[in-house]
């Protein structure tokens, strides 16, 4: 994807006032894929997802949820058997360690629940800004941003960024987007992302912003 011109802020908010509202229209039940009932279930969720699909996430986390139903249930469980348990999500060695420390950090300096501030959440083994925000925006209704491939992709052909950097964006989108719509703004462009504005071939005919994209049916641009 060949980079857009340089963004105007300015023009990119007037923008996404005029296209928001189409999305919230088109997909009025946006949330998030993962399943959870509870702040910790979303932060396990959110790491166990990283290169893998919220669907297989989901299979797995039906039964995980009720062997693991607190951090301190995570802490007493053999590292071996947490791999075991999510080796299906892939990179389960490097997500069961992080899980584990998670849950003993958790355990240890949070009286045995999430945290629900960012500056208290990165400092979580495995948690950066991203599994931060969705955590925050999902589970404790604080809004945030959760820059995943689709937020990244759209936003750059959408004219609302040129920064690939998952944290700039983050930043970039956080100017120009309203505060109460930042987490519902991440729902609606992945669900977006997901079904018209695909990777290798945006189906920009079908698409119901595609008069707000200046990339839209310019392949040089996607």
């Amino acid at each position: 994807m060949k980079k857009v011109k340089k963004v105007d802020k300015k023009e990119a908010s007037e923008r996404i006032k005029k296209f928001l509202p189409i999305l919230k229209k088109l997909y009025p039940d946006a949330r998030i894929a993962l399943n959870f009932k509870n702040p910790l279930e979303l932060l396990i969720a959110t790491i166990l997802s990283a290169q893998c699909t919220d669907a297989r996430v989901n299979i797995v986390t039906k039964d995980l949820f009720k062997k693991y139903k607190s951090a301190q249930d995570w802490v007493q469980t053999d590292i071996s058997e947490i791999e075991n348990d999510i080796r299906s999500t892939g990179f389960y060695r490097n997500k069961a360690k992080n899980i584990k420390n998670a849950c003993i950090k958790i355990e240890e300096d949070f009286g045995g629940k999430v945290p629900n501030t960012m500056e208290e959440l990165v400092t979580l083994p495995g948690v950066g800004r991203k599994t931060a925000n969705c955590v925050l925006g999902d589970a404790f209704g604080i809004p945030g941003i959760t820059c995943d491939t689709h937020v990244i992709r759209l936003s750059r052909r959408l004219g609302l960024s040129d920064n690939s950097d998952p944290v700039k964006l983050e930043f970039d989108l956080a100017e120009i987007v309203p505060d109460k719509d930042w987490t519902l703004f991440s729902h609606l462009i992945i669900m977006h992302g997901r079904n018209i504005c695909n990777a290798r071939k945006p189906k920009c005919q079908e698409c119901k912003i595609a008069n707000y994209c200046p990339s839209a049916n310019n392949p040089e641009l996607w």
